[in-house]
């Protein structure tokens, strides 16, 4: 199928060709299109969110805070993309990006709202001192890589995982631009833990946090699997030897299992 970009891109021209899991959803504009009133109960965090990799990396620094005794607890709401939940009042008031997770802190006063799963992981971290190194040349390399998470997961999930589970049909292209982006990712990764027991040498720490919900449960088969489509044998993530062996060192984790399946509230 050939494709001719014309000079002016135009949404109102494409609209109706949008398909696929989010065509529904997306759109070019930012802010709220409806008013909402979200819940708040009475944990010191409210978290608003979805189990998707990006909302169970949050998931799992508070599960690991509550179980040191750091925090008390924390009330999670379901913040359902799929019916425009994202785009309501209230919570482009706490995230203008309008993209889970969010957070916000009752403890301060005012309260303080948090967006982006790595913002939301260092304001946590920072705050009760917690699964961050302290020594300088430790703190730096946690920064880089969960800075490296930041900044290739958008190939993964918006890229590969788009294009393979979810398009409105499979296009070769694409499809091979984002595997091998995600493969050369899988191998940066799996050179790095050859050498290391964590992601930063034998600390666990928020960068392992943040990248196991990606590239941990990928090479464990979670992600992007169905009756139609498998990327774990897709990619061939059995070449990633020492991918398996942390993730599923993380994956026994008690506060990883209850991340992953943490029971959020409808907000409605």
């Amino acid at each position: 199928m050939s494709y001719t970009p014309p000079a002016v891109w135009d949404y109102e021209t494409v609209k109706s060709q949008n398909g696929g899991k989010f065509g529904g959803t997306n759109r070019p504009t930012a802010g709220a299109t409806h008013q909402q009133i979200l819940p708040k109960g009475s944990q010191p965090y409210q978290l608003y969110s979805l189990n998707t990799p990006n909302g169970i990396k949050v998931n799992i620094l508070l599960e690991e805070l509550k179980a040191l005794g750091k925090i008390s607890g924390f009330d999670a709401y379901k913040i359902d993309i799929m019916k425009g939940e994202q785009f309501g009042s209230d919570f482009v008031a706490i995230n203008p990006n309008s993209k889970i997770p969010a957070l916000v802190d009752m403890t301060t006063t005012p309260a303080t709202p948090v967006f982006e799963s790595g913002a939301i992981l260092l304001y946590l971290a920072n705050k009760h001192q917690s699964f961050i190194p302290q020594n300088m040349s430790k703190h730096t390399q946690m920064l880089s890589w969960l800075m490296w998470q930041m900044g290739s997961a958008p190939f993964v999930g918006g890229g590969f995982g788009h294009f393979y589970a979810y398009a409105p049909f499979p296009q070769e292209y694409p499809i091979n631009r984002y595997a091998m982006e995600t493969k050369r990712q899988l191998d940066v990764l799996n050179q790095h833990l050859a050498q290391h027991t964590y992601m930063v040498g034998d600390e666990y720490t928020i960068a392992d946090m943040a990248i196991y919900p990606w590239y941990g449960r990928l090479c464990l088969g979670q992600l992007y699997v169905s009756d139609t489509y498998d990327a774990a044998r897709f990619l061939a993530v059995h070449e990633y030897t020492h991918i398996i062996r942390w993730a599923e060192m993380l994956a026994e984790r008690g506060t990883i299992q209850k991340a992953q399946t943490l029971v959020l509230q409808a907000i409605a």
